[in-house]
């Protein structure tokens, strides 16, 4: 005799093909979000979650722009004093000259041009000022190599005039010496220290005569300290004749960074070092990346505290949907699903945070890149803060901020996978 069945199992009130399929998470979640909730404060609490998540999104991204900005001025402006490739010895500060290797380099198909330079530090005097330096002896080809001469300020890219040599100073130098560019009458005096003194009364310095023609300014590192003079000057005032302390190299502009530097490599041969612009900077560069990522750490520690607002907002929406809870559990619903349901819940408010914060970045990028509206005091060569937005920084954004959302999620979700069922089966 059939038995009389009065209880539906639960595969028939909740089909197992509908409740493991992801999409009913994300529609129950979806109601519970922009449904009208029956407690204004959490109508509130999550508004305030949704901005705090925008703000912090947006100021995550600028903050990356703001660096990536940076890099690319500073990498413009250093382009403008160190060549694309810069070969040094390995051992010692310099080498002996050899036109053979110059021109099997110069015949390198990724090579355009390559200039010769001698740098050591020197004393310099113009008239009551005194002041430490570099003294930079470079050949004609070095203002193509590195387009030096589109910094100058002041006067004239010269360094050379009627077998006359002429010095193009650095910004800070120029203050510091109170060097007249105008003035042509009044040289600045070179000194150099001696290597090998001869005898106790001899003078410890070798000087030369040079005049000013002109001042570059770059950046604060190279203005303070640089002064360029023709390679011949350099050579003679410090007695290194056929010396020379590196090849600076200017590439075809098609050229492949890598393979230019393989090749390069190869030409020189072991005993010298072949640099790109970012390793003859590695230094500063490094310093400003970690800056960069400390900067965005700060910032995920802020987003880490907004979440605390998506915890009780959440918290809140458990506690006034426990009886949906509990009529989707005796309908079938496993802890699983119920689970994901306020997962689901904390990642869809990450992502409406997310793309509003993204919204907002990307208004503020595009007028600070066309009206400038957070300015630099004065003195820098640019009057407002760089930005340059690049994709790899959206997905790093966007990852951290699901992920700090799904993290303040779990503890809602285990809360509400907790509750019980009001039909408890037999």
């Amino acid at each position: 005799m059939p038995t009389l069945q009065l209880f539906a199992t639960k595969s028939e009130l909740w089909p197992q093909c509908d409740y493991d399929n992801m999409q009913l998470p994300l529609r129950i979640a979806q109601r519970y979000l922009f449904a009208r909730k029956s407690t204004n404060a959490i109508n509130i609490i999550t508004g305030i979650t949704v901005t705090g998540l925008a703000i912090g999104t947006a100021a995550l991204l600028l903050v990356l722009s703001v660096f990536n900005g940076f890099e690319v001025l500073l990498t413009s402006l250093f382009g403008n004093f160190n060549p694309e490739i810069k070969i040094t010895p390995l051992k010692g500060k310099t080498f002996e000259e050899d036109s053979l290797l110059i021109a099997q380099l110069q015949a390198l198909p990724e090579v355009a041009l390559v200039a010769r330079s001698l740098e050591e530090v020197a004393f310099f005097e113009y008239k009551d000022n005194q002041h430490f330096g570099i003294l930079k002896g470079v050949d004609q080809y070095y203002h193509q190599v590195t387009h030096i001469d589109s910094t100058v300020i002041e006067g004239h890219y010269v360094l050379e005039r009627d077998g006359r040599p002429y010095l193009v100073l650095g910004a800070g130098m120029r203050n510091k010496l109170g060097v007249n560019i105008d003035d042509y009458l009044e040289p600045v005096v070179v000194y150099m220290a001696k290597r090998k003194l001869r005898s106790t009364l001899e003078q410890p310095f070798r000087k030369r005569y040079a005049y000013a023609a002109g001042t570059f300014k770059i950046q604060q590192e190279y203005d303070q300290q640089y002064v360029l003079a023709p390679l011949w000057f350099a050579q003679e005032l410090m007695q290194l004749d056929g010396q020379l302390t590196a090849l600076e190299i200017r590439l075809m502009p098609d050229a492949d960074m890598a393979s230019a530097i393989t090749a390069i490599q190869k030409a020189v041969g072991p005993h010298f070092a072949v640099k790109d612009r970012y390793q003859q900077e590695e230094a500063f560069f490094k310093l400003m990346n970690i800056e960069k990522w400390l900067s965005y750490a700060i910032l995920t520690l802020v987003l880490i505290l907004v979440a605390f607002n998506m915890v009780g907002s959440l918290w809140m929406i458990v506690l006034e949907k426990k009886k949906d809870i509990a009529i989707l559990r005796a309908m079938g619903a496993t802890s699983q699903l119920i689970r994901q349901v306020f997962l689901v819940e904390g990642l869809l408010i990450s992502t409406l945070g997310l793309v509003m914060g993204f919204i907002l970045a990307t208004i503020f990028y595009l007028l600070q890149k066309q009206y400038g509206l957070i300015g630099i005091p004065e003195g820098f060569v640019v009057q407002a803060y760089p930005v340059q937005m690049r994709w790899p920084d959206f997905f790093v954004v966007a990852f951290t901020v699901l992920l700090i959302g799904l993290a303040a999620s779990v503890l809602p979700a285990q809360k509400a996978q907790s509750l019980p069922a009001l039909i408890r089966e037999e």
